[in-house]
């Protein structure tokens, strides 16, 4: 059977990798309302470093994670690496209902990094190899809509579950059976990509191959050191988001509901703006893309410290929503643009490593800048780092010549 690239030749598979990372991105909607709960009410943890090392663990471990992921990729094919990703996720739920001390959560966010890692990037490389060069942006969008849309709707889900019936097992249930599909869908329906690398290798093989992978995604290339600092101050941002908005709205009188919508709302724009914003991002400056999305990023950070409603905060976490949405599936698809097919999947897992360390960064400045000073001083300079961030892009990246300019 001849190999053909494109989303429309490649509908079926596409669609079951779109579905499978939905089951992806729900894995960490579990954790996103309740551990910070967890953490304060159940094992009486107050220092704010202690209850954030999940996610310095969490981030830690996918980065690592993604990292070799590039390299087992074609080593032992996508699917492969995508099916040891839930299969390893299997215990995560289970430990998460039954833990009866913090290091137990600390072990299952070990094994959630190490799922992420291998699922989302198996996920996000294999439909880059489906779709070719044109539409890479629109399945990045997609890829990425389908991951944290899900996310935020799970971790608004389980803090309705939390608010009506506790904050353990119930929530956790419904992980349950995420992981068992993800296994399922996996094992039986999806087929590797390695025929489509050859086949774009063949018919798109003009961009120079890099002298050292690592060194020039991590900084040296302009364009590529661009977003990767980029994208580890927004996950650098996350994780802050992640891991001390809960707390810092339950010190201001918000109840589990509430802190739910917050939180949840965050994602949820995050992943329904990425269908737009993927297209965006095959006809438009990708660097134009990612100053604006950044920008808007670091100043409705800073308007946290200033907030006191539920409509504040609803408000900032939608313009939250849109500037991560502009730029994470333009993180991607600039990765892809410039690096050649046959590096593709290692530059992504450099890019991916270096972005998800933002999350082990994120959680231990944001624990000793509240512990030394304040949560609004934590959320102040991690605000500024983050405009900081925009201003790199915006004098450093360059434009290719095909794409529409912003400004």
């Amino acid at each position: 059977m001849e190999i053909k690239l494109g989303l429309k030749e490649n509908w079926k598979q596409f669609w079951l990798l779109v579905f499978i990372n939905a089951l992806v991105g729900g894995m960490i909607g579990l954790e996103r309302t309740l551990l910070p709960e967890i953490a304060e009410k159940e094992f009486h943890l107050t220092s704010t470093s202690v209850i954030l090392s999940f996610i310095i663990l969490f981030g830690l471990f996918k980065a690592i994670t993604n990292y070799f992921a590039g390299a087992l990729a074609h080593k032992i094919g996508r699917k492969k690496l995508l099916l040891y990703g839930w299969i390893i996720g299997i215990p995560v739920p289970f430990i998460l209902i039954y833990a009866n001390s913090w290091n137990w959560i600390l072990f299952a966010n070990i094994l959630l990094g190490i799922n992420q890692g291998l699922t989302w990037s198996s996920t996000v490389v294999m439909k880059m190899d489906l779709v070719g060069e044109k539409q890479r942006g629109f399945a990045m969008g997609l890829n990425e809509f389908a991951g944290y849309g899900t996310l935020g709707l799970v971790a608004y889900i389980t803090s309705l579950i939390a608010d009506n019936y506790g904050l353990r097992p119930y929530p956790f249930y419904l992980g349950i059976a995420i992981v068992i599909l993800g296994t399922v869908l996996t094992w039986f329906f999806v087929k590797d990509t390695a025929g489509h690398v050859k086949k774009e290798t063949q018919i798109n093989n003009t961009i120079p191959l890099l002298k050292n992978i690592f060194i020039e995604t991590s900084w040296l290339h302009k364009n590529l050191g661009s977003v990767t600092q980029a994208g580890l101050i927004n996950n650098l941002n996350d994780a802050m988001i992640w891991g001390i908005i809960p707390i810092l709205l339950a010190q201001r009188g918000f109840g589990i509901a509430n802190i739910g919508i917050i939180t949840a709302t965050y994602p949820i724009v995050w992943g329904l703006g990425q269908l737009i914003t993927g297209k965006l991002s095959d006809i438009y400056c990708k660097r134009d893309l990612l100053f604006w999305g950044m920008l808007l990023q670091g100043l409705a950070i800073v308007c946290l410290i200033f907030s006191t409603s539920i409509f504040h905060f609803v408000i900032i976490s939608v313009l939250l929503g849109i500037g991560t949405a502009i730029v994470y599936p333009t993180f991607l698809a600039s990765i892809a643009e410039d690096t050649n097919p046959e590096q593709r999947a290692k530059s992504i897992g450099v890019f991916r490593f270096l972005r998800d360390f933002g999350y082990v960064i994120g959680a231990v400045l944001t624990g000793i800048l509240t512990n030394l000073f304040s949560i609004e001083f934590s959320i102040g300079f991690i605000g500024i780092l983050t405009i900081i961030s925009a201003i790199i892009i915006i004098y450093r990246m360059s434009c290719k010549i095909k794409s529409k300019r912003l400004f």
